[in-house]
């Protein structure tokens, strides 16, 4: 039950399968069309065969949040990545190239989460304004936005995890949605995660994303080492064509105002 005077949106994250039966989904858009395909795409996520939730998470990418876009479909899906993540099926592996980011489908998922957080940011909005876009104009986004308290809550229990490659993804994806106003409180206990746990990865897309967000926030970011050499980014990463590159890990990679 909400407490007086708590706003709506902070109500429990709806179950997943409710968000399944009771969404219109045939009525919603994604990359091609109508989305009445989408059920059939998220339940494969957990499929028991590597295969199929592979294929399944390459769909979350590509058909849900194309290139980085926002559909009227995307916010429904985001409600049910984000309840699926306590889901003990999400510990399975997916399929993984050399140059994927490591871990389990619980990371991925959450990385496909801040994927989606980037979108609607501050930074977000206002290049959109620079392009006569705002954010606020387009319902995808607002969507989006109104479930920010929502997926953070979600994610931020894997920010300490066991599993270093779910914990810095959780970290990740928590950054972005910090720019809702009902969020803003949060960062001060996030800031030590951010540090410890993305200023020291291995991947300099997570140190980068630290030092981008500690930044942003007025916080020190010194001693985190980003990445020395700008053109390895074009040279590797830009290559490979994985659902990890699709989550946009680090903020700046995503491509100008898709609509």
């Amino acid at each position: 039950m909400r407490g007086a005077g708590e706003p709506p949106i902070l109500a429990s994250l709806p179950d997943p399968q409710e968000t399944l039966t009771r969404t219109d989904w045939a009525r919603l858009e994604h990359a091609y069309g109508s989305a009445a395909d989408a059920p059939g795409i998220l339940v494969a996520l957990l499929d028991p065969d590597q295969a199929v939730r592979t294929k399944a998470l390459d769909n979350l990418h590509g058909v849900l949040h194309h290139q980085n876009t926002l559909y009227e479909a995307t916010a429904p899906t985001a409600l049910y990545v984000a309840a699926i993540l306590p889901d003990p099926r999400t510990t399975r592996t997916v399929e993984k190239t050399r140059q994927d980011f490591p871990g389990n489908m619980r990371a991925e998922l959450l990385a496909w989460i801040a994927s989606v957080a980037n979108e609607v940011t501050d930074a977000a909005d206002a290049m959109s304004r620079r392009y006569g876009f705002p954010l606020d104009d387009y319902p995808p986004a607002v969507a989006i936005r109104r479930i920010r308290p929502l997926l953070f809550a979600a994610a931020f229990p894997y920010a300490v995890d066991d599993d270093r490659p779910v914990r810095e993804a959780a970290i990740s994806a928590c950054i972005p949605l910090l720019d809702d106003p009902l969020l803003l409180h949060r960062r001060a206990p996030l800031t030590p995660l951010v540090r410890q746990v993305l200023g020291t990865s291995e991947l300099w897309q997570h140190r980068e994303r630290a030092i981008d967000a500690l930044n942003a926030w007025g916080e020190d970011f010194s001693g985190i080492e980003g990445q020395r050499n700008a053109f390895l980014f074009c040279e590797t990463d830009m290559s490979q064509n994985s659902s990890q590159w699709h989550a946009g890990p680090s903020e700046g990679f995503n491509e100008e105002p898709p609509f």
